[in-house]
């Protein structure tokens, strides 16, 4: 059986899902849709307002703000469009089709980047010694 836990963050990936099909579906007012799609960017960012590596204070507004703000995205949908979109987020997070290789594809390539940029830097510290020194070096004359 399932513990309360896990049946809340299974509940909150749901609803994550089906707030950006809701956010996608014309329908939506303007408003819900911003909402909408503010709340999936924060929950996907890894920019948080609190950084998650901070004892327990990292992980205080994950638990606090997402679902607040799924709450009021949810407030600002209508009712009929937001059971087809919580209807339409329980077929697709259910099924076993491949998720988005796309996606895998540029996070990869976004970390793969990041990492051969500080290998780079790394080495030209080693190297000289001089990586990020701008001053001229002035000789003494002889």
């Amino acid at each position: 059986m399932r513990s309360s836990w896990q049946t809340w963050v299974a509940q909150l990936k749901h609803d994550t899902y089906a707030l950006y099909l809701a956010s996608r579906d014309p329908r939506v007012p303007w408003p819900a849709k911003i909402i909408a799609l503010l709340v999936v960017a924060y929950l996907l960012s890894p920019i948080d307002l609190i950084p998650d590596f901070i004892p327990v204070l990292g992980y205080l507004d994950d638990i606090v703000l997402v679902p607040l703000g799924i709450a009021l995205a949810i407030r600002c949908i209508p009712t009929d469009i937001w059971a087809d979109c919580r209807e339409r987020a329980a077929d697709h997070v259910t099924s076993d089709l491949p998720r988005s290789w796309k996606a895998v594809v540029v996070i990869a390539a976004v970390w793969g980047g990041v990492l051969a940029l500080l290998a780079a830097i790394i080495l030209r510290l080693l190297g000289d010694g001089t990586a990020f020194s701008s001053a001229p070096v002035i000789q003494p004359d002889r």
